[in-house]
Parts: C-alpha cells; structure tokens; sequence
C-alpha cells in the first residue's frame, strides 16, 4: 500500500490550527461579548478563562487528528480497482472499481503549491458525491496516478471511457 508525501502533514497542520482559530475566536468572542453585555447579566466570571480552554483544548484536539491522519492514509491500485484506507476515529475503507470511473482530476490549492503537493480526484459513476479524492502526492506522483488510473478504466470499461 503506498502512503502519502509527509508533506502533506504540513497542509493538514496548517489548516487545522486555521479552523481552530476561527472557532476559538467565536467561541471566545461569544463568551466575552455574553459576559460584557446584559444579555446575561448573571454570566460567571469564569465564562471567558472556560473559553479559552475549550478553545485550547480543540485546537489541540484537531492538531493531534490532523497529525494522526497521515499514519492512516494509504491507497492501493489492485488489479480490478482502486483501494483506499483512511480515518483517524472512523475507519472507513473505500473500494473504487476501474469500471465505475468516469473522469480524473488533478488539482492543486494555493495551500498544495506552496508545499509542492498536488490531489488527484477520481469521480465515479452513482449518486452525488459518489467522487474520492487522494491528496498528499508530488505533483509527477499525481500526473503518473491520474494517467494509470485513465488508462485503467479505460482498459476496464473499452474505449469509449474516460
């Protein structure tokens, strides 16, 4: 099973300490404005410290998931289709056969371009959001797995495919 570039722990980092910002500041601004204002006029004066800590503790929770993550993220390309472990508390296991595929992307954030990554998105036949994206790559890793996985679905499906 091939792993993920370890680079892709700085994006994972990155954007987890982002979120957690943003939601630690609502929930600190919440509790400061309920403590400063008569919405509660009553507010413990513990409220803003209790805060911050819940803050805290969820960025340090999303840290740790985000770090976490890369040691459980792996995919496979197998004779009949592509497989793909991931899932930091739920495991989940997904199994994409070649004839299912309909088209494959490769993309790049602004995120991903600084860091010299690439994902590569294989969308499938079935219902909405039936795509599977595979981030963490090199940009040549992610050309070479796009090109694999068009040649395969076409080798799997004939011609007309992909």
């Amino acid at each position: 099973m091939e792993r993920l570039t370890p680079r892709v722990r700085v994006v994972w980092l990155l954007l987890a300490l982002v979120r957690a910002a943003i939601f630690g500041g609502v929930i600190v601004g919440a509790a400061f404005g309920l403590t400063r204002t008569a919405v509660w006029e009553s507010a413990p004066a513990a409220l803003v410290p209790a805060a911050v800590a819940l803050a805290v503790a969820l960025a340090l929770l999303r840290i740790l998931v985000a770090w976490r993550r890369y040691g459980v993220w792996r995919f496979e390309l197998r004779d009949d289709d592509l497989y793909i472990e991931r899932g930091v508390f739920t495991r989940v296991k997904t199994v994409v056969p070649y004839v299912r595929v309909q088209h494959v992307d490769s993309r790049r954030s602004p995120l991903e371009r600084t860091t010299g990554l690439a994902t590569v998105v294989v969308y499938t036949a079935g219902s909405r959001s039936s795509d599977v994206a595979i981030p963490g790559l090199t940009p040549t890793r992610a050309e070479d797995l796009q090109e694999s996985l068009r040649q395969l679905a076409i080798e799997t499906a004939g011609e007309d495919a992909v």
